[in-house]
């Protein structure tokens, strides 16, 4: 398989933590959301690979890609079940996924670059107040969603599809200036996922298209 993937994009992340944890190898293959303009621009790209201009993208090994990083933890997970990032009950596999949507469609797309770029230059507004606003209002959902089902994870014993989709983003709302204090539980179950390999090999800075030193 090959990834298309950026090191700091959040959806990338996603992916990345799946791979690794379900132990699949692939290769990496960076793309410079920012050199250029974008590399996810570019006509190739564009026409081959996304024709959203985003990252990830997933090719398997007959060349037929998946694009939108949930639909790629969705078809690792029904391709390679073990280890699972879903649990077997149905009601708490749904409310894996609604946390999963609160980051996914409720939080990551307000903070997007295309999205900030166009507050700024279109709308002339105050990003750092626009992304404040939704980051907090969704942590705040996620915090309180979170508390039925938590226990060392956001859903019960084990990692799923839920903190795959936290730990980017409380790397996203740490860089944005986003107090975590209000947020205690998310927190905690931060400390759990980050000591496990799969999530720590996953990290930005452990890329290779992460800028060095």
């Amino acid at each position: 398989m090959r990834l298309y993937n950026y090191w700091r994009s959040s959806a990338s992340w996603r992916a990345r933590i799946a791979l690794s944890w379900k132990g699949i190898p692939y290769e990496y293959r960076p793309v410079d959301l920012l050199r250029d303009g974008g590399e996810q621009y570019s006509p190739g790209y564009v026409a081959e690979i996304n024709p959203l201009s985003q990252v990830p993208v997933l090719e398997l090994e007959d060349g037929r890609r998946i694009a939108q990083s949930l639909a790629i933890l969705e078809y690792l997970e029904e391709r390679f079940p073990e280890p699972p990032l879903l649990p077997s009950d149905p009601w708490l596999r749904a409310r894996v996924r609604q946390l999963a949507e609160i980051v996914n469609a409720g939080i990551q797309p307000f903070q997007n670059t295309p999205t900030m770029g166009y507050v700024r230059t279109q709308l002339r507004g105050d990003v750092p107040a626009w992304l404040r606003f939704f980051l907090e209002r969704g942590l705040r959902a996620l915090e309180r969603s979170a508390r039925e089902t938590a226990g060392s994870f956001l859903v019960g014993a084990h990692p799923t599809f839920a903190d795959v989709c936290l730990i980017p983003q409380l790397y996203s709302a740490r860089r944005f200036d986003v107090p975590l204090d209000p947020f205690p539980t998310l927190v905690r179950v931060e400390a759990a996922c980050t000591a496990l390999p799969a999530f720590a090999s996953a990290h930005p800075d452990r890329q290779p298209d992460a800028p060095r030193p």
